[in-house]
Parts: structure tokens; sequence; C-alpha cells
């Protein structure tokens, strides 16, 4: 026979003696001695004295569950409705942002608009308005003056 046929034929022997092995029972029995084997403890045992049952770990005794209260760890809907009250103040906020972009945009416009209006009033060119018959009429130095006021107070406002 082949020399490497042999040896996994060894392996494969030994391996499930291994198997075997695991496949051990070990409990106290009334006198308070551990006792091993590869068959179940008799009925008479109880299931507390059982310490190893084969394919399984040890028997320990479990451990006590931590005292949960409801407070400590909140419930799927508790964490939801968190969920969407951050949800909530996020969309709040992203709108309160949009406005106040939305404000400074038309600010700085308005601003820009009276500064040109200033530059074109100090010229000293003639600046004319349609009235309602449709014709122009012409501002007069009253009405420079007044709109050059007005035009003060908005650029007063945005600096």
């Amino acid at each position: 026979m082949c020399p490497s046929l042999v040896r996994l034929a060894l392996a494969m022997l030994l391996s499930s003696a291994c198997c075997a092995a695991f496949a051990q029972y070990v409990w106290m029995d009334a006198n308070g001695v551990k006792q091993y084997s590869d068959m179940p403890p008799p009925s008479s045992v109880p299931a507390s004295r059982i310490l190893k049952t084969p394919g399984a770990a040890a028997a320990q005794p479990a451990a006590p569950a931590p005292d949960a209260s409801p407070s400590a760890t909140p419930s799927v809907a508790e964490r939801e409705a968190e969920f969407q009250k951050r949800r909530a103040a996020e969309e709040e906020k992203r709108r309160a942002e949009e406005q106040q972009a939305k404000l400074e945009t038309t600010k700085k416009s308005v601003c820009e608009a009276a500064r040109a209006q200033k530059r074109a009033l100090d010229s000293g060119e003639r600046l004319w308005r349609i009235d309602a018959n449709g014709e122009r009429r012409y501002l007069e130095d009253a009405d420079r003056a007044a709109q050059l006021r007005d035009i003060q107070r908005t650029l007063e406002a945005c600096n």
C-alpha cells in the first residue's frame, strides 16, 4: 500500500478516537465524587449535578441576568420616537439655515441696488422716471435729495 494512504487512514482513525474521547459526561454523585463516563448519568442524578454533557461546554451555573430596568434600555418605540425628534430638529435647523441664506441673499441684492442708485444720483446726471401718462419726468433737486435720504437709510441697514 502507498505510505500516504496509510498515513491518511491512521489520521482518520486517530481523529475519530479523539471525537469519542470528547463525548464524555461529567457529574457529581451522591457522595460528592466526580464521575466521568461516555454513558449518560443515571436518572437518579438531578440535572443540577451534571457538570458536562457531550458537545456542550462545562455546565456552569447560569449567571443571573442583569437587572434590566425598562428605563435602562429604551424600547423600539422609544428609540423610534427619539429618532423622529432628532430628524425633525435637523429638518427645522436645515430650514432655518435655508431661510437665513435667502434673507442674506435678498439683503445683499437690495444693498447692491441701493449702492448703484446712490452712484447714479451722486453722478450729477439728469435722471428721469416714467409718469402715469407714460411720459418722462426728470428728477428735480428736491426729489433727488429725498431719494438720497431713503437710499442712505437703506445703506445704513446694510452695514
